[in-house]
């Protein structure tokens, strides 16, 4: 299933819409370029129920074939999902790219390039590890169950039960992939094995009333009204399948992890496994959308860090920050407490505030800088404690088509020592707005295009325009004018992207070990040991995936520079802002033209 998650993440908004327009003609006579990659995307992702979920409105209506259901994980799907696939590239070719123009012939050459990128990933079966301490079956569904999975009647609750036990069979589907990894030479590094085991412990370990699957359905049923028998019942059943059939499967899991853990080395770099360099070369390109070769995102990376650090050493020096390296005085600011909240419920809440509160200074801010504002709010929750060890610092979700869930910027609260106050307004910025609120919720608002064209399933586009959102709040919005040491975070944050472009190429290319990646990312950005860590662990399991928002913002960067070339006095930056958000995501080269269409008085509308 390592493709299937990129149709996760890059086609999240896209079935439901479909499904919502779709006939009888749709499925069997499209007619035009836009309703045939609407069917194709439709028929890649409907085999996934995890998806159809996910896209918040159809579970409990005359299409729910799918809400007491989990995906196939096995090999065999894998192998029917990729011919699947190049069936739906091929036939592409019968759409254009001749006679093709505008943003026909645009939405063209996106799916184009995008079905050609999944079967490039597909093709490499061997290519990563299913079980890992960020991702994999065993910390993804229990999230899926307890957030996604709505609960609104008797019919939910019943198709909840029936989901868990699908968990049961999903980890024993997910072992033997391990297992098949394992006889092609592909294990994890040992200290990926040691944390996914952690993690995979502390999840059984509770009672059963304490495991999330069982403790977060007991206020569902209370919410929707359930008499106190049913309430029994139902909680009774959770209790009885998770005891069944998930613990089962994690212990099993858990004992696999064990022997593999006896063998395991500790290199870090994907060359590792067998065809490592192919399939780095593959990440990049995916994530980067570009051609770009390792030494020159290495390279790229070693020049920005340059750069930017210069900049920290005159904010710190302006505020008589002086003894000791750049990362030596951002460390002993990040140890101040004075910048810290209480870790405590109590510090804990007072900084959800806070971030709450910086979004309503942004969104009042962001008229002036942009035409389309996202009407979907955005709300600010904690990571989900089970998963915040090794969880990122923030991430977002979109909100659903239907407004049944906000987009949500989930910020990690485990030590609130890791997110100094300072640290938090770019936090802010580039999680919610106008970074990925922005982008993801203003593409759902774009018409008349294939549904592909409203979801993001490009890295460098969407982490390159939230690493670009974060620099014009400072550049063009002001946001850190009566505040430098905010400006330092935003440096921070920009010198922690710059370092992961040089510490990903170092491990996966150039077969630094994950504990020079480590010193180098401290050295560099003054962030804590722990934080650290968990960032280049988390490179040595998603090859590639660093390298897309330096990359990215520097693309958008150089887009807007030339624009503003071309273009003199006539250049708008709301309708530069315009441009690329209300497209779509892309990849960067198809990105550049539009621009440069832009720029020119061309259109592609």
């Amino acid at each position: 299933m390592k493709w299937i998650g990129r149709i996760f993440g890059g086609l999240l908004l896209l079935l439901l819409a479909a499904i919502a327009v779709a006939s009888f003609w749709f499925w069997f006579k499209p007619v035009g370029v836009n309703n045939y990659i609407n069917r194709e995307t439709v028929k890649l992702a409907v085999d996934s129920p995890e998806l159809l979920t996910a896209l918040g409105m159809i579970d409990n209506t005359p299409l729910d074939f799918h809400s007491g259901k989990l995906a196939d994980y096995t090999v065999e799907q894998d192998k029917r999902s990729l011919e699947k696939l190049k069936k739906a590239r091929a036939g592409l070719d019968k759409y254009g790219p001749d006679g093709l123009d505008g943003q026909e012939l645009l939405s063209w050459k996106i799916t184009a390039w995008f079905f050609e990128d999944l079967i490039r990933q597909a093709e490499q079966e061997y290519s990563g590890y299913p079980i890992n301490q960020i991702s994999g079956v065993t910390i993804n569904l229990p999230q899926f169950l307890t957030d996604q999975h709505v609960i609104k009647n008797e019919k939910s609750v019943k198709r909840y039960i029936s989901r868990i036990e699908e968990f049961g069979r999903v980890l024993g589907e997910v072992k033997g992939r391990v297992e098949e990894h394992r006889d092609n030479g592909v294990v994890a590094p040992d200290f990926v094995i040691e944390k996914a085991l952690v993690g995979m412990r502390s999840f059984i370990e509770p009672a059963i009333d304490e495991n999330p699957l069982v403790e977060t359905l007991g206020p569902k049923l209370e919410e929707i009204g359930l008499s106190d028998e049913k309430q029994n019942e139902y909680m009774a059943a959770a209790r009885d399948v998770v005891s069944t059939h998930v613990i089962p499967g994690y212990e099993a899991m858990i004992a696999l992890h064990e022997e593999l853990l006896v063998g395991a080395d500790h290199n870090a770099g994907i060359w590792r496994i067998p065809d490592g360099d192919k399939v780095y070369a593959t990440a990049l390109k995916s994530n980067t959308t570009t051609d770009l070769t390792a030494s020159e995102i290495h390279n790229i990376g070693l020049s920005e860090v340059a750069r930017i650090e210069l900049e920290m050493d005159a904010i710190l020096a302006s505020q008589g920050i002086t003894e000791g390296t750049v990362s030596e005085r951002v460390k002993a600011l990040m140890n101040d407490p004075e910048h810290h909240f209480a870790n405590t419920d109590e510090g804990r809440a007072e900084m959800i505030e806070y971030l709450e509160d910086l979004n309503t200074a942004i969104m009042g801010m962001a008229p002036d800088y942009f035409i389309t504002i996202p009407p979907q709010p955005v709300e600010i929750v904690r990571v989900p404690e089970y998963s915040q060890d090794s969880a990122p610092g923030g991430y977002y979700n979109p909100p659903a088509l239907d407004g049944s869930r906000p987009g949500r910027f989930y910020i990690n609260l485990k030590d609130t020592k890791d997110n100094p106050r300072w640290t938090l307004p770019t936090l802010l910025v580039h999680e919610a707005a106008p970074g990925h609120h922005f982008q993801l919720s203003a593409s759902q608002l774009i018409k008349g295009v294939p549904l592909i064209r409203k979801v993001s399933p490009f890295s460098a586009y969407s982490e390159g325009w939230a690493l670009y959102a974060e620099r014009i709040a400072k550049t063009d919005m002001g946001f850190y004018e009566d505040d430098p040491l905010g400006d330092l975070g935003r440096l921070q944050a920009e010198m922690f992207r710059a370092v992961r472009l040089v510490v990903d190429t170092g491990m996966h290319d150039k077969r630094w070990t994950r504990e020079q990646a480590i010193e180098y990312m401290i050295e560099k950005t003054g962030n804590t040991e722990a934080e650290v860590t968990r960032e280049i662990e988390r490179y040595v399991v998603w090859p590639g995936q660093a390298t897309a928002y330096k990359t990215g913002q520097l693309a958008i960067l150089k887009m807007r520079e030339d624009a503003e070339a071309a273009m003199g006095d006539d250049f708008d930056l709301k309708e530069f802002h315009e441009t690329v958000l209300l497209n779509g995501g892309m990849p960067l080269g198809i990105l550049e033209d539009v621009v440069a269409e832009w720029a020119s008085g061309e259109s592609n509308g």
